[in-house]
């Protein structure tokens, strides 16, 4: 069956073929609570969630959203959206080290002034390069966040790397919706010197350098 503004005819692989260049689809518009009120739902049903603001399907086992948003769960909890939804950033649902030193043992420029989204996985990088360099036994910030992994729902998540100075704000930012931050400095991966690297108060959101010698909190985070 087909429902057209210009008489073409509908599209045999489907049983409703709705054309227009003027006018969109409108699926069924509901909250979170009331979706969960549907009995049995089948696979496939789809409606538009307003407490998330996105369409949603439902899979056969859970209800899947067509973007992401702030305080999801995906394979930790989403601090950061941009492209529409698309695309963000995902901390990890815990703390990696409540006092890491950033450095690993020593003092050297790892050349890691990158700033901006996404930063932070090449700095990382970098940092890990350099500093295992001299010591392929040693533990720090960058190094704990490159090993963390995570498997949720079968799916195994291995993409964690420090966070750059502005990725850490973004987290700053949103630290009650992701929770469980301490009211204390983290690191950060972005360089200020040979001995020193910048890291953010999780109590107040100052942000300054600190010696890379110094112990500090870690969370990982992870691009989408």
């Amino acid at each position: 069956m087909g429902i057209s503004t210009d008489g073409s005819t509908p599209d045999n692989s489907a049983m409703l073929d709705v054309k227009s260049t003027t006018k969109g689809f409108l699926p069924p518009r509901m909250t979170t609570a009331q979706r969960d009120l549907i009995s049995s739902p089948a696979t496939g049903l789809t409606i538009y969630n307003t407490t998330k603001n996105c369409n949603e399907t439902y899979n056969g086992s859970s209800w899947v959203g067509n973007t992401h948003y702030i305080g999801e769960s995906y394979g930790g909890i989403v601090f950061c959206i941009y492209d529409s939804g698309q695309h963000g950033l995902i901390a990890a649902t815990a703390d990696q080290s409540s006092g890491i030193q950033w450095y690993n043992g020593i003092y050297r420029i790892t050349g890691t002034s990158g700033d901006g989204l996404n930063a932070g996985a090449m700095n990382t990088a970098m940092i890990v390069a350099t500093q295992m360099a001299g010591n392929q036994n040693g533990s720090f910030a960058a190094k704990i966040c490159a090993d963390y992994s995570v498997i949720v729902g079968g799916v195994t998540y291995g993409d964690w790397y420090l966070p750059s100075i502005y990725e850490l704000n973004l987290l700053y930012q949103q630290k009650a919706v992701v929770g469980g931050l301490a009211n204390s400095f983290y690191w950060s991966s972005s360089e200020g010197s040979d001995n020193t690297a910048w890291l953010q108060s999780f109590s107040n959101g100052d942000q300054a350098f600190g010696s890379k010698a110094s112990t500090v909190y870690v969370r990982a985070i992870r691009a989408f």
